[in-house]
């Protein structure tokens, strides 16, 4: 008898505070009706409230007020009534304080929910519209691409022809492209490959991108496979440090490569290129990746798609940011992605033309999106290979889009 008595005084209990979430004046009803303590009732009273309310619809947040807020606009916000507001928290009047922690039943999306629908909802769209190639007239009334990007060109190596450009020759940052100066630098001495290195603390620290963690053992060669396949920033610095140079005189090094090779639009200010002070043009850049093409020791790791990375008794499996090299649908010959905030999203490829045709360089700078720098290079391969044979066999100054 004891302990049914005692189960069904928990039974009241329990029901007595699922009440009082609903913002009934249990306390007050409850001593009124049964003297015996606080928030204790007889199994046979009448609760005060209305008898068929429920739970409220839709999620439940918890709002710490703020200095300035009222009951009136916390309403708006979760798209509900100040009469709902003060029911849930058992309030009175409309006045209410600062730093009051108020209980609220909304059934709009959380805000973090919101924002990441409308960044994928923006993404979506950049996609669609990356997707679509577009078209103008130029000044003889050709139809010739109508770029995205800031500056693009496609370029013939082999004869330096410019097929085709727009802001060809504008200075602009150049983000982690700037690698690919690092790679033919840190290669020019033949140095060993197989050569073992221990990442230091001043490698990875704000590297932004990297696999590396200060302690790992490396061979050079698996640091240049991060440089160029997964644009691992401490690997820069690390192939950097480990040169003959030193890391200071590294930099100076590839600023005298870059005017042996009459880049003339470019500068370098560090390794890896998260410093927006690493400049160049997309004629410049063309020329580069054009010349670091000739070598298969960068070439050959451009053209991967993954690659394993030993670092100790581990194998990290890296795999390429340029997704034309992932997708295989094209055929590339060395290409090298970057992005920085101040860059937009650039892309640098040398590429072959369908049925062992020649090869174009084609450089694509301040894209508006990740996938755009990629279709934005696509647009222009599929639009060159629908003309190659009349542009390949034009002069120069035919051949040249000038905008």
């Amino acid at each position: 008898m004891i302990r049914t008595w005692l189960f069904r005084k928990a039974q009241v209990i329990c029901a007595l505070g699922a009440v009082a979430a609903l913002g009934h004046p249990t306390d007050t009803a409850a001593q009124t009706a049964a003297p015996r303590g606080p928030s204790q009732v007889q199994p046979s009273l009448q609760l005060s409230g209305d008898a068929s309310a429920k739970t409220p619809a839709g999620r439940r947040v918890a709002h710490v007020v703020r200095r300035g807020e009222t009951l009136s606009s916390i309403s708006r916000r979760y798209g509900t009534t100040v009469d709902a507001v003060r029911q849930w928290n058992g309030l009175s009047g409309s006045a209410i304080q600062a730093g009051r922690r108020l209980t609220i039943f909304t059934t709009r999306p959380a805000a973090r929910q919101t924002r990441v629908a409308s960044r994928a909802a923006a993404r979506a769209r950049a996609l669609r519209d990356a997707q679509e190639p577009r078209f103008k007239l130029d000044a003889n009334g050709a139809l010739v691409p109508d770029l995205r990007a800031e500056a693009a060109i496609i370029y013939n190596p082999a004869t330096g022809q410019v097929l085709w450009e727009e802001n060809s020759q504008n200075q602009r940052s150049i983000a982690s492209i700037t690698k690919v100066m690092t790679a033919a630098v840190f290669l020019e001495d033949s140095p060993d490959l197989s050569r073992e290195v221990v990442i230091q603390r001043a490698d990875v620290r704000r590297a932004s991108t990297t696999y590396l963690r200060a302690g790992y053992k490396i061979s050079t060669s698996d640091l240049l496979h991060l440089l160029l396949i997964a644009s691992d920033n401490a690997a820069a610095r690390a192939l950097a440090r480990v040169s003959p140079q030193g890391s200071t005189g590294f930099v100076v090094r590839m600023n005298e490569k870059a005017a042996e090779l009459g880049l003339t639009s470019t500068h370098y200010a560090d390794t890896s290129g998260l410093l927006s002070a690493n400049v160049s043009s997309a004629y410049d850049m063309a020329r580069l990746i054009a010349y670091v093409g000739g070598d298969e020791r960068i070439a050959g790791i451009m053209q991967k798609q993954h690659h394993g990375v030993t670092v100790g008794r581990r194998t990290i499996d890296i795999h390429s940011t340029n997704q034309l090299v992932m997708n295989g649908d094209v055929d590339v010959l060395g290409g090298k992605t970057g992005f920085i905030r101040n860059a937009g999203y650039c892309l640098a490829t040398l590429l072959r033309l369908p049925q062992g045709g020649p090869q174009v360089a084609v450089v694509v700078l301040g894209a508006r999106s990740n996938a755009g720098r990629f279709w934005e290079t696509r647009h222009l391969f599929n639009w060159l290979a629908g003309k190659a044979q009349d542009l390949f066999a034009a002069p120069v100054e035919a051949a040249t889009v000038a905008n």
